[in-house]
């Protein structure tokens, strides 16, 4: 059999495309897992060969034998490689070609890699970055024998009106092609959801505008993403929080610009005079630390703004879902020079299958980007939704239904963060929050015990969403982290969830065994 790598001594020889992995993501161990994937997917890498120990490869390529250990556990979630203990890590049997497959020729593979090059440069910067997760949930969705997913999914079926928000989308149908409402079908998005997401901002949030001033999008991510798409391109800067939404690296990867991490505390983005085009930042709940910026720091970034000639991208997360502390100004209020573009979503406030966002644009930027969304939707997208939601905000029930959610909500948050403390203190420790649909933990242990106990709880029925892939750059490096959301769950599930967790630790000795709290302060009523 042939040995993907040679051993001379400690010298291990492994050809790999890591070098131009590296230059597309950034990330060491992504790059790494792409690479082996690419070398076992290519055949170059053949079933049951054997892979270079942690060591031996972070010492081929520079990197943290952290770095290597990610990738090998990337590759052997996904079914690539399979390790042993005490024996190595393999190239799995069924990494294979798929079964009845024949054998790609050398001349078929060379044509195959050459493939991409029929695409442009922004073609191949998407292409090249369709691994990075996108989702603002973390994980997949739960298997389908999970007990308790703790994996943030957003509003739960049950907690939503779905009757309701039906039958209103239902009679707005009704109306289209009556002449009714053929007047209110603009590109931009109908002129009554525009003028009502206007109304409430200045009543909600302290912003200034007006409908002229609002484009509706198909989801916040849109809006990013076109955003990206006018304001940089290669040679340009731009910047954002890390951790962060990777939907943000990803719109920003595709435009070829460089992409400058700020560091978060528990106060948010640490502001500097960086030599960048645009800043995307989510002040009012830092994604997905849940960190609020102060004002200090807000008018800093402003500032800097103003100074640099640069535009500022606010990504106002959660701001629906508030149930504590002070109103938080969004900076678009601040905002005296035009230089903040203001991105939101119902989305999160609905449910995830209503994809209405929006985006409120200084003047000088509102008509081009309203041709830009153009061109991908000459005519609005889902303009019986959108009519509904306008309708729903007028009457009044879009009010009714997010303040029940937030009575629920928050007695959620509260049963999840107090069992969190209680019966898991010693292992989470969780980030101060008054908002949000889910709560960011850090893990106390080493990366080795959390990796285990999420183990462990998944063949329990259990499962959370991980904070690495919210992180760029070398992702090993950070402390673990954890997302627990709450929202799509009810009382018996989250606390049939902590007890399980608890049990795990306690099988793999990370916990002492004492009684747990009682079942008072891990429930409450749900009104």
């Amino acid at each position: 059999m042939n040995r993907p790598f040679r051993e001379e001594g400690d010298v291990v020889a492994l050809q790999l495309p890591y070098e131009s992995f590296l230059r597309e993501c950034g990330s060491k161990h992504l790059a790494l897992y792409r690479a082996i994937r690419a070398g076992i997917a290519g055949g170059r890498l053949q079933p049951g060969e054997r892979l270079p120990s942690t060591r031996q490869l972070a010492g081929l390529y520079g990197v943290s034998r952290g770095s290597v250990s990610l990738a090998y556990e990337m590759l052997a979630a996904e079914g690539y490689v399979r390790a042993g203990v005490g024996q190595g890590t393999f190239v799995s049997d069924e990494a294979a070609a798929p079964i009845g497959s024949k054998a790609v020729s050398p001349g078929a593979n060379q044509r195959s890699r050459s493939e991409p090059e029929a695409l442009s440069a922004w073609g191949r910067r998407v292409a090249s970055d369709a691994d990075e997760p996108a989702s603002r949930g973390g994980d997949a969705g739960p298997a389908n024998d999970d007990v308790c997913s703790f994996v943030p999914r957003g509003m739960g079926e049950r907690w939503f009106p779905w009757k309701e928000w039906r039958s209103s989308v239902a009679a707005q149908w009704r109306k289209i092609g009556t002449g009714e409402e053929d007047a209110d079908s603009a590109a931009d998005g109908s002129l009554r959801l525009r003028q009502a997401i206007a109304l409430r901002l200045r009543r909600e949030r302290g912003i200034v505008c007006d409908a002229e001033d609002v484009v509706v999008t198909a989801g916040s991510q849109q809006a990013i993403a076109l955003l990206s798409q006018l304001l940089l391109e290669e040679g340009r800067t731009a910047v954002a929080e890390n951790p962060c939404y990777a939907g943000t690296r990803r719109a920003i990867a595709a435009t070829g610009a460089s992409l400058a991490l700020a560091p978060v505390d528990g106060q948010g983005i640490f502001p500097a005079d960086w030599d960048a085009r645009l800043l995307f930042v989510t002040p009012t709940r830092q994604f997905p630390t849940g960190a609020v910026l102060k004002l200090e720091r807000r008018l800093e970034l402003l500032a800097w703004a103003s100074r640099r000639k640069a535009w500022i991208v606010e990504d106002d997360y959660d701001s629906d879902f508030r149930w504590g502390g002070r109103p938080i100004e969004p900076l678009k209020s601040l905002d005296r020079e035009g230089r903040v573009v203001y991105v939101g979503s119902f989305s999160r406030s609905m449910r995830t299958e209503v994809r209405i966002g929006y985006a409120v644009l200084p003047r000088a930027l509102r008509e081009p980007f309203a041709r830009a969304k153009r061109l991908y939707d000459t005519h609005p997208v889902g303009i019986a939704e959108q009519l509904a939601l306008a309708e729903w905000m007028a009457d009044g029930g879009f009010d009714r239904h997010l303040r029940r959610s937030r009575r629920i909500f928050h007695r959620l948050q509260e049963q999840l963060k107090n069992g969190l403390e209680g019966r898991l203190g010693d292992l989470f420790e969780v980030a101060p929050a008054d908002a949000g649909l889910f709560l960011f933990a850090r893990w106390h242990g080493s990366r080795e015990d959390y990796d285990r106990l999420a183990r462990e709880c998944r063949g329990r029925g259990v499962r959370w969403g991980d904070g690495r892939p919210y992180y760029a750059g070398d992702t090993a490096e950070q402390p673990p982290s954890a997302l627990f959301g709450f929202a799509h769950l009810d009382e018996e599930r989250i606390a049939e969830g902590l007890a399980r967790i608890r049990q795990a630790a306690e099988t793999l000795g990370l916990i002492s065994l004492r009684p747990p709290l009682g079942r008072s302060a891990q429930r409450g009523s749900i009104g």
